[in-house]
C-alpha cells in the first residue's frame, strides 16, 4: 500500500448521481426503470468487516426499499424533475433479481457513478461548511490518520423529502 502524505488525508468525495444517470446508455436506463434495492446500514458495515450487531440493533434499523432511479422534482430542467441514481454502500440487493446478479449491477452502477468526472473532492480547512442533497449525492470520507488528527463532523438535516416505498 502506498503511503499517503498528510496533505491528501481526510478529504470528502461527493458523487453526483444525477450526472451519472444522465451519462448512462439508454439501454441501461431502460433496464433500471422500476428496480428497487434494499438499503441497510448493516450491508455497508459488513462490506467493511463489521458484522457484530445485536438483534436489538438490527430491529432498530431495519432495511428500507428504495427505487434505484428516482426523480428529484426540485432539480429538474422542467416541471417533472430530473432523474438520479439512488445507490451507495447501503444498497445490498435488488428485489426480483438473483443475489449475485443484483449485487453485480449495484457494484457496476456505483463504479460508474464514482468516476472522476462525476466526483467533487472537498479538501477540508478549518471552519468549512459543505451542503449537499443527500437524495442524489453519494459521499464518503477518505482515509486519514485518526490517531493524529481529529475528525469532527456535525450534521444538520434540513429536509428529508425522499419517500420510502
Amino acid at each position: 500500500m502506498r503511503a499517503r502524505s498528510r496533505r491528501s488525508e481526510g478529504h470528502t468525495e461527493f458523487a453526483d448521481e444525477r450526472a451519472a444517470y444522465d451519462a448512462l446508455p439508454d439501454a441501461m436506463k431502460r433496464r433500471l426503470d422500476g428496480l428497487v434495492a434494499e438499503h441497510s446500514i448493516f450491508n455497508s458495515r459488513a462490506r467493511l468487516g463489521y458484522t457484530n450487531f445485536s438483534d436489538e440493533e438490527r430491529r432498530a434499523l431495519p432495511p428500507v426499499p428504495q427505487v434505484v432511479v428516482r426523480t428529484i422534482p426540485e432539480s429538474g430542467r422542467n416541471s417533472s424533475g430530473r432523474k438520479s441514481l439512488y445507490l451507495a454502500s447501503h444498497a445490498g440487493r435488488i428485489f426480483g433479481m438473483a443475489e449475485h446478479e443484483g449485487r453485480a449491477l449495484i457494484d457496476e452502477l456505483i463504479a460508474h457513478a464514482t468516476q472522476r468526472q462525476f466526483v467533487y473532492t472537498h479538501r477540508w480547512r478549518l471552519h468549512d461548511l459543505v451542503m449537499w442533497d443527500n437524495r442524489c449525492t453519494m459521499h464518503r470520507g477518505t482515509e486519514f490518520d485518526d490517531l493524529r488528527w481529529k475528525r469532527d463532523v456535525q450534521r444538520a438535516t434540513v429536509s428529508d423529502a425522499g419517500k420510502h416505498l
